[in-house]
């Protein structure tokens, strides 16, 4: 188990009450945008299913993994879909959803695995699909707080490989909450 996976086992309850409730409704305005409603969306990385439950009552069909065998309970309970444990290298959906939603998930993967792991999420949009990533800024790569980051800046994000898929909206952002002194790294990409 990594440490990541452990932090996740050891402190789900405590994580779910923390993040289920926190209003990203500005970061669902930037990527809901782009789809028509009744969209499919893989939410990759869950967490709490906060987003998977706000997509499904706006009207979008949604799939939810997360790498965490609790939390995946937990937001299966709190979502009423089942929410499959997938560790993100295990992707292997093709032409699927018309979005993938990766809300600070992909920001536990290193840098050297993201090339992979965003080249199969590509693969599992169909045509024109389209991918929300955050990260938190800066350029930090290692353990902290318990957990394995990589932070990220607009720099660092444009130095990924991604072929056949470009950058439409990029931005800064403050976390919603109050009691995080953090900024975030928001990005959408389009399949070619």
């Amino acid at each position: 188990m990594s440490i990541t996976e452990k932090y996740y086992h050891d402190n789900s309850q405590e994580f779910f009450e923390s993040t289920v409730s926190a209003d990203v409704t500005p970061l669902y305005d930037h990527f809901l945008k782009y789809l028509p409603i009744g969209a499919k969306i893989l939410d990759f990385g869950c967490g709490s299913g906060r987003d998977t439950k706000a997509f499904i009552e706006t009207g979008y069909i949604v799939d939810a993994i997360d790498g965490s065998a609790d939390l995946c309970r937990l937001a299966s309970e709190y979502t009423g879909i089942e929410v499959r444990c997938m560790d993100f290298m295990d992707l292997s959906a093709v032409n699927e959803y018309d979005a993938i939603w990766a809300c600070a998930s992909l920001l536990h993967a290193s840098m050297t695995d993201l090339p992979e792991i965003i080249s199969k999420m590509k693969d599992a949009l169909k045509p024109e699909g389209i991918i929300y990533m955050s990260f938190k800024y800066g350029d930090h790569e290692g353990e902290r707080d318990g957990r394995y980051f990589t932070d990220m800046t607009a720099e660092r994000f444009l130095s990924i490989p991604i072929p056949g898929l470009s950058i439409i909206e990029a931005w800064y952002s403050e976390d919603v909450r109050r009691e995080k002194d953090v900024k975030w790294y928001n990005v959408i990409v389009r399949k070619e």
